[in-house]
């Protein structure tokens, strides 16, 4: 194979991978968010370990730890993530001068929200006891945890533009590994400050994943964002 073949060949290859891995992650993962939510509902499966997972966490708490889990948990927060949101969509219009990566992120986080209280309505189920709460008593329904949801999207999304406008390895390389960094820590703190059931965040992480994959498999399948943030996508 010639290197003219490559290169014809190698766009078609990437064109097709994203949809094609992106669909895949968005079934499997709506199939996850159906099992946890039936575990969830009988407490059986994953759900039935809730209970221990909840008592080593409130057995761990030390002062160090709960001040780490307090600033996660607090990134985390709705205020937080509409500042943080908009400041994103800010940053990332000034250097596109495009409402095309800003109006995704916009878009990626209002489902990030209503997914979040869509299925809390429709699992309605509770948190655990307010006596292993470290903080103000939340009494929304526990099933997605919101803060982990929400985070998750916000921080998938940041990674994504990063990664279609920024070049560098180095700088991909640290959107990622901060974004997983953020995403565990806050969906850990949430269960070690007694807020929410171990198969509540992990559902936030799954409703996440699924969601962030639909989102950005369909701007990949309408070319929605260009290939570098800031490039007008080639016709």
């Amino acid at each position: 194979m010639t290197t003219t073949d490559q290169r014809i060949r190698r766009p078609a290859a990437t064109r097709y991978a994203v949809p094609v891995a992106g669909a895949a992650v968005a079934v499997m993962g709506t199939l996850g968010i159906i099992a946890l939510a039936d575990s969830a509902t009988e407490s059986d499966g994953l759900a039935a370990f809730d209970p221990e997972f909840t008592a080593d966490a409130v057995g761990s708490r030390t002062a160090p730890l709960t001040v780490l889990a307090r600033a996660l948990t607090f990134l985390g927060d709705v205020p937080v993530l509409v500042v943080l949101m908009l400041v994103a969509a800010g940053l990332v219009f000034r250097a596109t001068r495009s409402w095309r990566a800003p109006g995704l992120l916009l878009f990626a986080m209002a489902g990030s929200a209503a997914l979040t209280y869509g299925l809390k309505a429709l699992v309605e189920r509770h948190r655990p006891g307010i006596t292993f709460v470290l903080g103000p008593v939340d009494t929304s329904f526990a099933f997605p945890s919101g803060h982990t949801l929400n985070s998750t999207v916000f921080l998938g999304m940041v990674c994504s533009l990063v990664w279609t406008g920024l070049g560098s390895r180095v700088a991909k390389g640290a959107a990622v590994s901060a974004a997983l960094v953020l995403s565990t820590g806050i969906g850990l703190s949430r269960v070690y400050l007694g807020y929410h059931w171990a198969t509540d965040v992990l559902a936030g992480w799954t409703v996440a994943v699924t969601w962030l994959a639909i989102v950005v498999t369909a701007a990949q399948l309408t070319r929605w964002l260009p290939g570098a943030m800031g490039r007008a996508p080639e016709e």
